[in-house]
C-alpha cells in the first residue's frame, strides 16, 4: 500500500482546491432581466428588433391615406389578414414571433380587425364541423359565416452582411405590403431598415 508523506499532501490539497474553483467558474449562471430591456449578444435579429420594427411599421401603416379612403366608403373597421412573410435573410429568424407582434399592435390600435390566418382557420373549421355533430343546437356556430378579409399584409426580411477581420456591418431590411383583396392594389408599402456594427473576437459571420 502506497502512503503519501505529509510534504506531498499540501500540493495535492492546493491542486484539488484549484480544480474545484475552475469547475465552479465553468458552471451556468442565469440572471433574470426585464423583457423590455435591450441585450444585443450576437448582433443577430432579436426580440427587440421584432418589437421595435412592428411598432414603427404599424404606426406608419395606420397613418396613411388608405384607411381614410376605406372609412369614406365603408362602415366599420377594415379587416386584415396576414399572408406570407418570407425570411430571406442569412439567419434563422422566428417569423411567427414577428407576425404576432404586428398583429398585436394592429389589433390593440382599435382601427382594424384581424381574421385568422390560413393555418388557424383550419383548426377553427375542424372545431365548427365537430360542433355540427356534438354541440347543442343553440350553441352551434354555423358554417359559412366567416368574415372575408379586405386587405392582406405580406412581405419579407432581407439581410446584407459586410465584414472584414473582426468587424461586420449587419444590415436588415423589412418590407411589408398591404394589398386590397378586391383588386390586388397595393395600398401601402412600408420599409424599415436596421444597421448594426458587430465587433467580436475570433468568430464566423
Amino acid at each position: 500500500m502506497i502512503q503519501l508523506h505529509s510534504k506531498h499532501r499540501l500540493p495535492l490539497t492546493i491542486l484539488f482546491i484549484v480544480m474545484l474553483a475552475t469547475l465552479s467558474a465553468c458552471g451556468t449562471r442565469v440572471t433574470r432581466v426585464a423583457v423590455d430591456e435591450t441585450h444585443d449578444l450576437s448582433g443577430n435579429w432579436n426580440d427587440t428588433d421584432s418589437r421595435l420594427v412592428s411598432e414603427e411599421m404599424v404606426a406608419d401603416v395606420l397613418s396613411r391615406n388608405w384607411l381614410n379612403e376605406y372609412r369614406r366608403s365603408h362602415s366599420g373597421q377594415p379587416t386584415v389578414i396576414v399572408g406570407e412573410l418570407r425570411n430571406l435573410s442569412h439567419e434563422h429568424i422566428n417569423v411567427n414571433t414577428f407576425v404576432n407582434d404586428i398583429e398585436r399592435e394592429l389589433i390593440n390600435s382599435g382601427k382594424v380587425q384581424f381574421v385568422a390566418s390560413r393555418d388557424e382557420r383550419s383548426d377553427v373549421r375542424d372545431e365548427r364541423a365537430d360542433q355540427e355533430l356534438n354541440a347543442r343546437e343553440d350553441t352551434r356556430k354555423e358554417m359559412g359565416q366567416e368574415i372575408g378579409a379586405d386587405y392582406m399584409l405580406k412581405g419579407s426580411i432581407n439581410t446584407i452582411i459586410d465584414h472584414e477581420g473582426k468587424e461586420a456591418i449587419k444590415y436588415y431590411q423589412v418590407d411589408l405590403n398591404l394589398i386590397d383583396m378586391a383588386d390586388n392594389r397595393k395600398v401601402w408599402v412600408g420599409q424599415k431598415k436596421i444597421k448594426k456594427l458587430v465587433e467580436k473576437g475570433a468568430f464566423r459571420f
